[in-house]
């Protein structure tokens, strides 16, 4: 499938952990969300079984399918090309995966997926940018700031470098790591196709809230 761009303006990134420490599932989490607006998911499971990956990402593909309107949403897998076939294997609507620079090579997962899988690539670097681009269909440029989130994240770019290393590619480029609904006017406008959010969703005390003021500060003005 061709990448609708503008479906990456806000895409929530799930944690486990932080949605069950809010008392809630990953896929309620995701509900939540995807009925507020948000149409990209990443399905991220770093520490689950193989077996669990997978029965995470179909209760998701579920959680989506059953909300109103959502069919247009960009379900994406996390770091395991394995992972995102045997979805499709199963019949779950899976769009594609997204690959840190210690997961499989893009052009490797490529080779593997099927055809029109989007595939997107964290790169921090001009390198590693230039690596992806002949396989990727959108780059995730970052951390933005320090997070927990990930321990093994490279060191925090700060909005300028995430802009700089953006304007290197002509790929649609989003920002993930301690992203806030106030830095996303600033970002859009700096050439950014969207953020990607973790804590911001997964540990809000209301997720579906939480994404539309994501998504309202997306689509306002810098001054407002």
């Amino acid at each position: 499938m061709s990448l609708d761009v503008s479906t990456l303006a806000v895409c929530l990134v799930t944690d486990a952990g932080q949605c069950a420490v809010a008392g809630r599932s990953v896929a309620g989490t995701v509900a939540d969300a995807v009925a507020h607006g948000v149409r990209s998911v990443q399905v991220r499971a770093k520490d689950a079984s193989g077996a669990a990956f997978l029965d995470e990402v179909t209760a998701v593909a579920e959680a989506i399918a059953a909300v109103p309107g959502a069919d247009d949403c960009v379900l994406i897998v996390n770091d395991r090309v394995d992972v995102a076939l045997a979805a499709r294997a199963r019949g779950v609507r899976v769009t594609g995966v997204h690959l840190g620079q210690s997961d499989l090579p893009a052009a490797a997962a490529r080779a593997l997926l099927w055809p029109g899988a989007l595939i997107g690539v964290s790169a921090a670097t001009p390198e590693q940018i230039r690596a992806a681009e002949p396989y990727a269909d959108y780059l995730g440029i970052g951390p933005l700031r320090d997070t927990a989130t990930k321990p093994d994240a490279d060191p925090a770019l700060g909005a300028a470098r995430v802009a700089e290393l953006a304007a290197l590619t002509g790929l649609p480029s989003v920002t993930i790591g301690g992203v806030l609904p106030d830095d996303l006017p600033v970002l859009r406008d700096s050439g950014l196709a969207g953020v990607a959010v973790v804590s911001g969703i997964c540990a809000a005390p209301d997720p579906g809230a939480a994404a539309r003021a994501y998504l309202d500060r997306w689509a306002s003005e810098v001054a407002a």
